[in-house]
């Protein structure tokens, strides 16, 4: 078997030559990733001196969780396991609280060490890490967890919706991000069928105007429109469907939005945000960004290829998937080749010298 070396010997504290080789083993059936910079440290009791960016594991001891405070203001991140659940509590306050489904691997822990060494953040290596079962690194070239029945549940989070949100097509197709009505008008005229407008920073009076012409256009041409985070005006005009960060899940009123009929789509960044999307039953998911992009500012590094085609093998069966953050017609057919049923762009329509070429040539990629 080939074992690939994780990025620093000194993955555990104090240091475990039967869990680093555990996690070599792991590491080597999950593909070739960029370098991480800054390894993590599993520390398995406090170190004699605590390290910024150190994971302080607590397995069922009160003792322990008593001085995690004092832990995470030295820069230490805490991860609480437990038969039912585990809790990751970041340095910086952030919880991430997860629920079993089925057991604790064994291996659980050289697993996260080796998901850590493929360049996840803590909260997403966690994840994958107790979606993991013993001997799974065994059973092929690529023993990634694609199995969402084996994955953990987001929990602490407000109840889910009774019913689903309303389904949308399983595959949206091109997806332009538009910054007016105007341009709403324009690009369904070129015979896109799903767009959002994205509005910002305009006054309330412009702002319910552009979202009723929007909803409008989206009517005359037979066309989904959703509106970006302003889902009270959204629902006011009779919107097909909202989009909604992560932020606002914890402002919006998810109830309101379901009453009035619109579809919901989420932002997600990553495997704990996918969890925590996935809880509240949403008619699409977005992931992004693939690609580095300048029209929006976003806090995570780019997700890249590799980690969109796993999200499409864990998700593709079970929501609409939109891929998005700095696609272009270049990178278009290798985002596709992923399996993604969707692409979201904004600069490649908005910035291009003939909008209705752009969009013809999308579209062909889509059709090819």
């Amino acid at each position: 078997m080939r074992t690939l070396a994780l990025g620093r010997a000194d993955r555990f504290w104090p240091p475990a030559d039967e869990l680093l080789e555990a996690a070599e083993r792991i590491r080597a059936r999950l593909g070739d990733w960029p370098p991480v910079r800054d390894a993590r440290r599993i520390c398995l009791t406090s170190p004699d001196a605590i390290r910024s960016g150190d994971l302080i594991v607590v397995i069922g001891a009160q003792a322990d969780r008593d001085h995690a405070v004092a832990w995470r203001a030295a820069g230490a991140d805490v991860i609480e396991a437990g038969p039912a659940g585990t809790t990751l509590t970041m340095a910086t306050g952030a919880r991430h609280a997860l629920e079993l489904q089925g057991s604790l691997a064994e291996d659980w822990l050289p697993a996260l060490a080796a998901f850590l060494d493929c360049g996840f953040e803590p909260c997403d290596a966690l994840v994958l890490a107790l979606a993991w079962r013993d001997g799974d690194e065994m059973r092929g070239e690529d023993a990634w967890p694609i199995d969402l029945s084996r994955f953990p549940r987001a929990a602490g989070l407000p109840p889910a919706p009774a019913l689903p949100f309303p389904s949308c097509p399983s595959r949206l197709g091109l997806y332009p991000v538009l910054p007016s009505a105007q341009w709403v008008e324009r690009v369904l005229e070129f015979g896109v069928k799903t767009v959002q407008l994205r509005v910002k920073d305009a006054p309330p009076d412009r702002l319910r105007a552009e979202i009723e012409l929007a909803v409008a256009a989206g009517r005359r041409h037979d066309a989904c429109v959703f509106i970006n985070d302003h889902w009270r005006e959204a629902a006011q005009a009779g919107a097909y469907g909202v989009h909604l960060g992560q932020e606002d899940l914890e402002t919006a009123d998810l109830a309101a939005i379901a009453a009035s009929g619109m579809r919901l789509g989420l932002s997600t960044h990553g495997y704990y945000e996918m969890l925590r999307a996935l809880h509240f039953r949403p008619s699409y998911l977005a992931f992004g960004a693939v690609f580095p992009t300048e029209t929006k500012t976003v806090a995570t590094a780019p997700q890249g290829l590799a980690r969109l085609e796993r999200y499409v093998r864990l998700l593709g069966a079970h929501v609409p998937l939109v891929a998005i953050g700095g696609i272009d017609l270049a990178r278009l057919p290798s985002v596709l080749a992923t399996g993604a049923g969707s692409a979201a762009l904004v600069s490649a329509v908005t910035a291009a010298p003939d909008p209705a070429r752009a969009v013809a040539a999308l579209q062909r990629v889509f059709a090819s």
